[in-house]
């Protein structure tokens, strides 16, 4: 008897990551300049450009998400569902 393998629908991780952070950000009220000054407290920096290309592309790594939720505050983030279409 032949076995069939079901078809995996592809989920864009990048899109996921950015929806989260820009979700994370319009939470707290906060913009792209205001966020690398509080990256800055914290001892990281960088600019706003960078950051908001990093954040437009979605590519940017787990440190540098974490970063960005302890400059925002924020001690827990929520999942939620994988969405399709993103």
């Amino acid at each position: 008897m032949a076995t069939t393998k079901s078809a995996a629908v592809p989920f864009n991780w990048e899109a996921e990551a950015k929806r989260i952070l820009k979700a994370e950000l319009a939470r707290a009220g906060v913009s792209h300049k205001v966020l690398v000054s509080r990256l800055e407290a914290i001892g990281v920096e960088d600019n706003t450009a960078a950051l908001a290309s990093r954040i437009t592309r979605g590519k940017f790594t787990f440190v540098f998400f974490l970063q960005c939720m302890r400059a925002l505050g924020v001690d827990e983030v929520r999942l939620g569902g994988r969405r399709s279409g993103n």
